[in-house]
C-alpha cells in the first residue's frame, strides 16, 4: 500500500470534501480517501505506485478542484516554506471575502430595513408608505441584486453547478437556487410586462430578498474563513521551535550546517542558551536542559553522558556534545507535529449531520416546488382554466423556493455564535469557532494538565526544616540564598526569591564553585557551605522521605560536612483551583489530571483540589493516546493545558482549552483560550456553551417550523378548501419574520449570567 498527501485547491464547504471523497473512492486501486477541509489536504491510500497526481486531477478537475502533491517530510524546517505559502494563500482569500462583505453587508442592511418598512406599511396605518415609488425601487433593487447574484454571490452559483454535476448538495446550493429563482422571476415580471399580465402576477418582486440573503450569508462565510485561518498556526508555532542550524563536529572541525542536513550518528555541539537541533544521546559534558516543551515541567533536568536529549529543548547551562539519533520525521517534535495535524483534521459529528440534512433538504424542496407546478397545471387547469392555474402554479413554485430560502437557517447558528463569543469575551473566555462551542456543550469529562493549569507553573519554596538546634529557619534560608545568589539554576532563583520576600539580604562569600550534577558550594566566613541534592544514604532522613513522598524537590544545606537543614520546592496550586474543580463537579462532570510529572507530586496536588483521577508520568505522544482511550469508552472530553507538550492532547480532545498564560502552541491547538489562566472560567465556558447551543437548537426549530408550515401554504394547500392562497409577498414576510425571530432569540444570550 502507498499513502500520499495532497494539497487541495477549490474546496469551499464540507460538501466539496464529500464530492472529492466520493469521486476518488470509486477509482480502482484506491482503498482509502481522507479529505481534510480544515487543512485543505487529502490523503489517498492506494495499491502499488500507478496512480499519479495527473491521473487524480483528471477525475477532480471537472468538478472545479485540483490536487498538488505535498513535498516529502525530510525535516521540520523543510516544510516551513510550504506552510507559509499556504497561509499566504488563505490570507489572500480571506481578504477577497472581506472586500465582498464590506460591500454586501451595508447594502443588505439598508435593503432589509426598507423591506421591513414596506411590509409594515401594508399592515399598520401608523407606518407611512416609502417615499420612493415601487417602480423606482424595483429598478434600483434589480441593479443591485444583479451585481449581488452574478458577482458577489458567484460561490452560490458554483454550488448550483456542483449540485447538477455531482448530485451532492450544500448550503451554497440551497442559497443559490433560492436567490437565483427569486431573481429570475422578479427580473422577468419587471422587464417583460406582458408576462406579468399573462400570469396575473402581483406587483411584488423578490430582488430585496435576494440581496438580504446573500449579504447575511456572506458575513457568516467570512467569519468562518477567518476562524479557519487559525487552524494552521499551531503547526507553524511547532515548526518554529526547531533550531534552523546545527553545529556539528566533522574531521576535527566545528561546522555549522542546516538542521535538515544533520544525519544519524553526527556529533552535535551544543552551547549554553541554544536550542538542541535534533534528538540524540549525550556523548560528553554535563548540562541542565529546559524540557518544558515536552514534559510541561518548569524545573530544568540535569543531563550527563549517556542521557537522551530532545530536539527543540533549550540548553540552560554548560556545554556538551551529543550523538544525533532521531532526525527529520523520526524526531519527537516531528511526531508531535503529525499528531496535532491528525487531531485537527478529524471531523465534528455536527458537520456530518449538517451535510446529510443539506443533501436531503435541497432535493426535497426542489421536488416539492416542481410537484406544486405540475399539480396546478394538471388538477388546477381542470377547475380554473390553464391561464389561472399557470399563474397560481408559478406563484406557488416561487413561494416555496422563497420561503424555503435559508435566511433564518443561515442566521440560526452565526447569530447565536456571535453573541455567545461576545459574551465569552466579556468574561475572558476566547472562543475560536462554533464547532468548539457545540462540542463543549456536551462534554462529560474534564482533563487538566497540572503545571501551569492547576498549579502556577513555577517552583516556589514550600518547606524549610532545620535538622538541629544550630540554625533557625530564617538563618537557613539566608545561608542558602547567599550561596544560591551566584547560581542561575531555576531552583536557586526560587530560593533567592523567597529570601527577598522575607526581606533577607544575601551575605558575602568566597570560593564559589558549581558541583557538577550536584549543587553549589562556597566559603561563608570560616564555614564551608554546600547546597546540594541528597545522596542515596541521606534519603532515609524522615523529613526528607516525607517531602519527597509529596512529590517535592528537596535540597540539603550542608555546613562543614554536616547536614543542618532541608529546603523543599514545589509547584504550588493556583488560588481558585479548588473552587474551579468543585464547580465542575456540581455540573456532573468527571475531573481528571493528566501530567508528565511524577506520580507522587501529581497525587499530592490532586488531593488538595479534589480531582477524581490522576494519570501521571505521561509523555506528550501518550497524552493524546490517553485522550483517545477516554473517547473510545464513550467519554466526551475537554482538555485544559498550557504547555507545548499539551498541544497533541488539546488537539485530540473534543475541545481543547488553553491558558493564555501558557505557550503559543497550546493556545493555537485549542478551541478556547482562558485569559489570565483562570481555570474558574472552564466551568463558565461550559455554561456558556450549553446556553448557546440551546439557543441554536431553538433557532433551528423556528427556522424549520416556518418551512414546515409555510411550504404547504405557499403551495396552495388551503386553496381547495377556503380559496386562500399564500401570496409570495407573505412568503417574503415569513422569511423576514423567521430571520427576526432567530436574531431576537440569539440576543437573549447577552443577559445570560455565567
Amino acid at each position: 500500500m502507498t499513502s500520499q498527501a495532497y494539497n487541495v485547491k477549490g474546496m469551499h464547504c464540507a460538501s466539496c470534501a464529500a464530492i472529492i471523497t466520493k469521486k476518488l473512492s470509486k477509482v480502482d486501486g484506491i482503498t482509502e480517501v481522507n479529505v481534510n477541509l480544515a487543512t485543505e489536504t487529502a490523503r489517498v491510500v492506494f495499491e502499488g505506485n500507478s496512480l499519479t497526481p495527473e491521473a487524480l486531477n483528471d477525475i477532480v478537475n471537472k468538478y472545479g478542484y485540483s490536487l498538488e502533491l505535498e513535498q516529502p517530510f525530510a525535516a521540520i524546517a523543510a516544510v516551513a516554506p510550504d506552510t507559509a505559502t499556504k497561509r499566504e494563500e488563505k490570507e489572500r482569500e480571506l481578504h477577497r471575502q472581506l472586500r465582498k462583505v464590506q460591500f454586501a453587508l451595508p447594502v443588505a442592511l439598508v435593503v432589509f430595513f426598507l423591506m421591513m418598512w414596506d411590509i409594515g406599511s401594508m399592515f399598520f396605518r401608523v407606518i407611512p408608505h416609502l417615499p420612493l415609488s415601487m417602480e423606482l425601487l424595483n429598478i434600483l433593487f434589480m441593479l443591485i441584486s444583479t451585481w449581488m447574484v452574478f458577482r458577489t454571490g458567484a460561490p452560490f452559483l458554483h454550488g448550483i453547478v456542483m449540485f447538477f454535476r455531482s448530485g451532492a448538495a450544500s448550503m451554497d446550493t440551497l442559497i443559490g437556487i433560492g436567490t437565483v429563482t427569486a431573481y429570475i422571476y422578479s427580473a422577468v415580471i419587471t422587464l417583460i410586462p406582458s408576462v406579468k399580465e399573462f400570469l396575473h402576477a402581483p406587483d411584488y418582486t423578490y430582488f430585496d430578498v435576494t440581496i438580504v440573503v446573500i449579504g447575511f450569508v456572506l458575513l457568516g462565510k467570512y467569519l468562518e474563513a477567518r476562524s479557519k485561518l487559525k487552524t494552521g498556526e499551531a503547526i507553524e508555532k511547532l515548526i518554529g521551535l526547531q533550531a534552523k542550524f546545527a553545529l556539528v563536529q566533522k574531521e576535527g572541525k566545528e561546522i555549522e550546517i542546516p538542521v535538515e542536513e544533520v544525519k544519524t550518528g553526527d556529533l552535535v555541539i551544543v552551547k549554553p542558551g541554544s536550542k538542541l537541533p535534533v534528538d540524540g544521546t549525550i556523548a560528553e559534558g554535563y548540562s541542565s536542559i529546559d524540557e518544558s516543551m515536552v514534559t510541561g515541567e518548569p524545573i530544568p533536568v540535569d543531563k550527563k553522558a549517556g542521557d537522551k536529549v530532545i530536539g527543540g529543548t533549550i540548553n540552560r547551562q554548560g556545554s556538551f556534545t551529543f550523538t544525533a539519533s532521531n532526525v527529520g520525521p523520526d524526531s519527537v517534535l516531528a511526531r508531535i507535529i503529525r499528531m496535532v495535524e491528525e487531531a485537527q483534521g478529524s471531523k465534528a459529528p455536527i458537520q456530518q449531520i449538517a451535510d446529510r440534512v443539506a443533501g436531503i433538504f435541497v432535493p426535497v424542496v426542489l421536488a416539492l416546488a416542481l410537484l406544486t407546478l405540475v399539480i396546478w397545471l394538471t388538477v388546477g387547469s381542470a377547475y380554473l382554466g390553464f391561464s389561472a392555474a399557470l399563474s397560481y402554479g408559478i406563484m406557488g413554485t416561487v413561494g416555496i423556493l422563497v420561503i424555503a430560502c435559508p435566511c433564518a437557517l443561515g442566521l440560526a447558528t452565526p447569530t447565536a455564535i456571535i453573541v455567545g463569543i461576545g459574551k465569552g469575551a466579556e468574561y475572558g473566555i476566547l472562543i475560536r469557532n462554533a464547532e468548539s462551542l457545540e462540542k463543549l456543550s456536551s462534554v462529560d469529562t474534564v482533563v487538566f494538565d497540572k503545571t501551569g493549569t492547576i498549579t502556577t507553573g513555577s517552583p516556589k519554596v514550600t518547606d524549610i526544616i532545620a535538622l538541629g538546634k544550630e540554625r533557625s529557619i530564617t538563618s537557613l534560608l539566608q545561608l542558602a540564598a547567599t550561596i544560591e545568589n551566584r547560581s542561575e539554576h531555576p531552583l536557586a532563583q526560587a530560593i533567592v526569591g523567597e529570601a527577598r520576600l522575607q526581606h533577607l539580604t544575601p551575605g558575602a562569600l568566597m570560593n564559589f564553585r558549581a558541583l557538577e550534577g550536584t549543587g553549589v558550594s562556597a566559603m561563608i566566613g570560616n564555614t564551608a557551605v554546600a547546597v546540594r541534592k541528597p545522596v542515596e544514604h541521606e534519603k532515609m532522613i524522615p523529613e526528607l522521605a516525607r517531602l519527597q513522598g509529596e512529590g517535592k524537590t528537596v535540597v540539603l544545606i550542608e555546613e562543614n560536612g554536616t547536614c543542618t537543614g532541608l529546603i523543599a520546592l514545589s509547584d504550588t496550586v493556583k488560588e481558585h483551583a479548588l473552587e474551579a474543580v468543585s464547580a465542575l463537579h456540581r455540573k456532573g462532570l468527571k475531573v481528571i489530571m493528566l501530567t508528565g510529572d511524577n506520580r507522587s507530586a501529581a497525587q499530592y496536588i490532586a488531593q488538595q483540589v479534589g480531582i477524581d483521577e490522576v494519570i501521571a508520568e505521561v509523555l506528550p505522544q501518550d497524552k493524546a493516546k490517553k485522550i483517545r482511550e477516554l473517547q473510545a469508552t464513550g467519554r466526551h472530553v475537554v482538555m485544559a493545558g498550557d504547555g507545548i507538550n499539551d498541544a497533541p492532547a488539546l488537539a485530540q480532545a473534543d475541545v481543547g482549552i488553553a491558558m493564555a498564560t501558557g505557550t503559543d502552541v497550546a493556545i493555537e491547538s485549542a478551541g478556547i483560550t482562558l485569559l489570565k489562566g483562570d481555570i474558574n472560567k472552564v466551568a463558565q465556558a461550559i455554561t456558556l456553551a450549553r446556553a448557546t447551543m440551546s439557543v441554536i437548537r431553538q433557532n433551528l426549530f423556528w427556522a424549520f417550523i416556518y418551512n414546515i408550515i409555510g411550504i404547504p401554504l405557499a403551495a396552495g394547500a388551503l386553496f381547495p378548501l377556503w380559496g386562500i392562497f399564500l401570496n409570495p409577498v407573505f412568503s417574503g414576510l415569513a422569511m423576514a419574520g423567521s430571520s427576526v425571530s432567530v436574531v431576537s432569540n440569539s440576543l437573549r444570550l447577552k443577559r445570560k449570567k455565567l
